[in-house]
């Protein structure tokens, strides 16, 4: 006997995303099941058709960080922090931005708790998060790199040594950006990681 979405909803382990494009049935029967489950708070609505199973707490359903619903719905390629959430993924800054701001390819359905911006350049497509968010650090430096230009250059080196960052494939992608500042913060960067060598 296959399995009905109300007992796939049952059955997803806790801290999970649900899909409803992915429960068992016909389309109308686990679009139902995952509202009815919401409404018993066995799941948190995300948006539409994407359901989180939190973890049952006195004071409600555990929901997911935004980081989690940006991997979730984006995957991990070609979007990565902007502004000060790009800063902090590099650790150059104490600031804490007020929601999570990340930078996406192109224009998308909002995610709530997140602030979206728009790079249309389709050379970032297979960047990974931390490669996204060093172009956009490289926007406004002056602002965002609180620990100093050359404590960014010096995580950049081991970034690129320990093998989380791709240096040519980032190289790409700076070299079509609209931005000229990220173009020539990116060659600036360039020579400083040159001299250190």
């Amino acid at each position: 006997m296959s399995p009905t979405a109300a007992a796939a909803i049952r059955e997803a382990p806790e801290r999970s995303f649900v899909r409803v494009d992915s429960l068992p049935g016909t389309r109308a029967a686990a679009r139902k099941a995952a509202s009815r489950a919401a409404a018993d708070r066995v799941l948190v609505p995300v948006r539409r058709g994407l359901y989180y199973r939190g973890v049952p707490t006195r004071y409600g359903m555990t929901t997911p960080r935004p980081e989690d619903v940006v991997r979730e719905v984006f995957g991990d390629r070609g979007i990565g922090p902007a502004g000060f959430s790009a800063a902090r993924a590099w650790g150059v800054t104490t600031q804490v931005p007020p929601v999570l701001t990340i930078a996406v390819p192109y224009a998308t359905e909002p995610i709530r708790g997140v602030k979206q911006v728009t790079r249309r350049n389709l050379w970032r497509r297979d960047l990974t998060g931390l490669e996204v968010a060093l172009l956009e650090v490289l926007r406004d430096p002056g602002v965002l790199v609180e620990a100093g230009w050359s404590v960014l250059v010096g995580r950049v080196r081991d970034a690129v040594r320990d093998g989380r960052v791709r240096f040519d494939a980032v190289s790409g992608a700076a070299s079509r950006e609209h931005n000229a500042s990220v173009r020539k913060h990116f060659a600036r960067l360039c020579h400083d990681l040159e001299a250190r060598r």
